[in-house]
């Protein structure tokens, strides 16, 4: 499971960085006409900027949620979600934290003048951080309950926060794929990882 684990991570990187200079290579083209197609500076962008920062709030009140209802209830498999989707949502803050550092890559504002937020960010653009930590927290569950009361509403939550970045002019359409793709992979390896785990615990105590 540990070489899995390390095969599918470097995976993920390898794609990241292929597409990240896949994008570079086209950085006139189709990713900022997207970006202007959806990008409404004229519009009121409240609902929206509301909508994306729900993230911060969520990715506190998921995992925060999942543990006291099982240490209240004596649920030891919410309890295990609790750690899965924190241990998810660290990964993904981590790998998407170091992406933007390495890569450097400026705000649309920054590039394009046309483009106009209604506020400005400090990091840098690729990739984006709200949206990866939404589809994190949407693969989670999904993985979790596996209901599809519980996975539709989770991805279409996770696809308005990646729309709202850009609507808002902050993140260009690729790093919200790139965003999304760290997110649910990040889960996924949470996921399996934590399996891993509990099957090695089973087989010591049956030894």
């Amino acid at each position: 499971m540990e070489k899995i684990i390390q095969t599918t991570t470097r995976s993920i990187v390898i794609t990241l960085v292929l597409l990240f200079t896949a994008i570079q290579t086209n950085a006139q083209g189709n990713d900022i006409k997207w970006l202007r197609s959806i990008h409404h500076e004229s519009d009121n962008p409240a609902a929206m900027e509301a909508l994306s920062y729900t993230t911060y709030g969520f990715a506190v009140a998921l995992p925060a949620g999942q543990m006291v209802y099982g240490l209240v209830t004596n649920d030891t498999p919410s309890m295990r979600n609790a750690i899965q989707t924190f241990a998810g949502l660290a990964l993904t803050t981590g790998l998407t934290y170091g992406l933007k550092y390495s890569i450097q890559r400026p705000r649309p504002y920054d590039t394009y003048p046309d483009i106009i937020p209604h506020n400005t960010e400090d990091s840098y653009s690729m990739a984006s951080g709200h949206t990866s930590l939404a589809f994190t927290m949407a693969t989670s569950v999904s993985l979790q309950y596996k209901k599809w009361y519980v996975v539709a509403p989770a991805f279409a939550y996770a696809g308005a926060v990646g729309y709202s970045r850009m609507y808002l002019g902050v993140h260009y359409p690729s790093d919200i794929l790139v965003g999304a793709a760290i997110g649910a992979g990040s889960a996924w390896l949470s996921y399996k990882g934590q399996q891993w785990l509990m099957k090695s615990k089973r087989k010591k105590a049956k030894i």
